[in-house]
């Protein structure tokens, strides 16, 4: 089973429940929130800024369909940043750690 490290960026007041949210289903085996960046991004044609938090969700593959799900779910976003890489090495505890955590 391989290991995801997973990005997406939300409103700062929302980041805590996603991420308790994603913990609890055993979705997700950690999130990480970065409580203060500044976006800049082009969104309908306009240059837009944003405070915004960025969620760093620790994972595996056979969760990953139901953790997308779910992030569209909880994000108040019409398009939610999800980006998903693998985590190509780790401790092999804290490997076997995450990957026990996630129940797909």
């Amino acid at each position: 089973m391989e290991a995801l490290i997973l990005f997406s960026t939300c409103p700062t007041d929302v980041a805590t429940e996603i991420g308790r949210k994603l913990v609890q289903a055993k979705l997700a085996a950690c999130v990480n929130i970065i409580p203060a960046i500044q976006s800049i991004y082009r969104w309908q044609d306009a240059v837009e800024e944003a405070k915004e938090s960025l969620l760093m969700i620790k994972t595996s593959q056979a969760c990953y369909p139901a953790l997308e799900a779910e992030i569209q779910n909880l994000h108040p976003y019409e398009t939610p940043e999800i980006i998903v890489l693998p985590i190509a090495e780790g401790s092999k505890a804290y490997m076997q750690w995450l990957l026990s955590s996630c129940i797909a």
